[in-house]
């Protein structure tokens, strides 16, 4: 099948890995994340534009410093070199998807934790797609 179908929000609510690629293509990249009460993904700035929609949970974006408060329902684009952060500042998992335009990490990853997205220093897109 080329391509990719499936009910994310779904997809996004059942996710209970930290971070986990669904799709990999020429140009852009779906994965879904799970972040735990009091946690972040940690500030980071990308060569490539990204789109994040939260299904579940609520927190915090900070954009260039500038911080917005998120919830299920909200949708975040932040664009190449923007410095960004996202952060769980309730006491329940926070479910998003994203989209990244082109790739960012390899097909099929999937990191358990936080702590394995961290120690895993050879997970950027090597240009191989799902299909």
């Amino acid at each position: 099948m080329k391509g990719y179908i499936a009910n994310i929000e779904e997809v996004t609510k059942e996710n209970n890995n930290f971070r986990k690629v669904l799709y990999t293509g020429k140009n852009s990249q779906l994965v879904v994340m799970s972040i735990n009460p009091g946690e972040e993904i940690g500030a980071e700035v990308h060569k490539l534009d990204q789109f994040i929609r939260i299904e579940e949970g609520e927190g915090s974006v900070i954009l260039d410093g500038v911080e917005h408060v998120i919830k299920d329902g909200y949708a975040v684009v932040i664009p190449a070199g923007t410095n960004h952060n996202v952060l769980n500042s309730s006491n329940k998992v926070m479910k998003l998807y994203s989209i990244y335009s082109p790739a960012e990490h390899k097909d099929g990853i999937i990191h358990v934790t936080k702590t394995d997205a961290l120690n895993d220093h050879d997970d950027h897109f090597d240009g191989k797609t799902t299909e």
